[in-house]
């Protein structure tokens, strides 16, 4: 058994795609300490500058002397703390829905929600370019798995037109976290409301950074009415948030259901109530803190600008997720390791990540990072090239 295991170890590192922890020695931030060095970080999903903020420290303390450090129990077994719920209340607030549910991580929320709400005699539309906790979830439901290609919303009309399941679940990312790009929120709320289909939006990647003071995604219309009654809007609180967890808001009867059915929510220790602590100030800083965005927004338009002469091109995204499409995996290793050379962390994402043959540098920006700092990574991988 053994020797098999070390064969397919083997056969993924032949293939440039065997994966390796490293080990910070700092706090998150755009410079970090990695195995002993010192480097200028694209690697995280910090976007707003906000895992190493001093008001969220002082939070955590303030949280740890009221709550203490564990939760002990589950929600449902005396684990459900004031915390937890007041912090419930303000992200329901905040994203626009009647109640929200809190989970431990998004992988969890997925989860919870889908196999919750779909079964065997229903049917799940998913894009194929999804997390892999929505494609997760899909097959632990035994629901009917139907997939369609990347944001095309004609082959997504017609197999809910053609489907006769007792019930309909469309699942998606909200921002694709491989891809930087968004997905048409306005016409997919259309089709489901027009199908009698529910809505699952992952916005992992957008809460705190797209919309209106950084509520999300759904906010990017401008419109009151896309909170319609068929969304169930999950997002991460580890990501813009900078801290940890994630939740899911939607109708009352929706959440309810979560709660009685959720697995994932169910079965596992509630998550510190510190957490909810520090994340009420977290909220309050993302709402406040437009100066946060507008950064972020800088430092896209710098980065596009830098890196229009290399070989190697950016995928058209919008947000702090900036894909450059290398192709071939041992050719992303290479341009990854010789920008870590430099002093430069840019992750090099391969299959099964993304599609074979797109293997890609996931370029993360934050606002924490400087003018100085984009154009450093625009130097490098253009001196980079000259290698080719």
């Amino acid at each position: 058994m053994f020797a098999g295991l070390a064969e397919q170890l083997h056969a993924r590192e032949q293939e440039g795609l065997r994966r390796f922890r490293q080990v910070l020695e700092s706090p998150q931030a755009s410079h970090i300490t990695l195995d002993g060095r010192d480097y200028l970080a694209f690697s995280s999903n910090d976007y707003l500058g906000l895992a190493n903020h001093a008001d969220l420290i002082k939070s955590a303390s303030e949280g740890a002397q009221q709550y203490g450090v564990g939760a002990g129990a589950s929600h449902l077994t005396h684990g459900h703390s004031s915390a937890h719920h007041i912090l419930e209340e303000a992200l329901a607030q905040f994203a626009g829905f009647p109640k929200a549910l809190l989970f431990s991580t998004g992988y969890m929320a997925n989860i919870g929600v889908v196999t919750a709400l779909a079964g065997r005699e229903d049917a799940i539309f998913a894009d194929k370019l999804n997390h892999a906790s929505l494609n997760d979830a899909a097959i632990l439901s035994r629901a009917k798995f139907i997939r369609y290609s990347h944001l095309d919303l004609a082959v997504l009309e017609q197999r809910l037109a053609t489907t006769h399941a007792r019930r309909k679940l469309v699942i998606t990312d909200a921002v694709f976290s491989m891809e930087g790009d968004v997905a048409p929120i306005s016409q997919l709320v259309a089709l489901c409301e027009k199908y009698h289909a529910l809505l699952l939006l992952d916005d992992a990647h957008g809460f705190g950074v797209l919309g209106e003071q950084g509520r999300g995604s759904l906010f990017l219309t401008g419109r009151s009415d896309v909170h319609s009654l068929n969304i169930v809007y999950m997002a991460t609180l580890g990501k813009a948030a900078g801290v940890f967890g994630a939740f899911a808001a939607a109708q009352e009867v929706v959440i309810e259901t979560l709660i009685q059915s959720a697995r994932s929510y169910i079965y596992t220790t509630a998550t510190p109530p510190l957490l909810s602590h520090i994340l009420l100030t977290s909220l309050k800083l993302i709402e406040q803190d437009e100066w946060r965005r507008e950064a972020l927004a800088r430092n896209i338009v710098q980065l596009k600008e830098g890196l229009q002469s290399l070989p190697w091109k950016l995928l058209p995204s919008s947000t702090p997720i900036q894909p450059l499409l290398i192709g071939d995996n041992v050719e992303a290793m290479r341009i990854s390791h010789g920008l870590r050379e430099r002093g430069i962390l840019v992750p090099a994402i391969r299959p099964p990540t993304v599609p074979q043959g797109a293997a890609r540098l996931r370029i993360s920006l934050s606002a924490a990072h400087q003018p100085q700092d984009i154009q450093c990574l625009a130097q490098a991988l253009n001196e980079l090239t000259l290698h080719l």
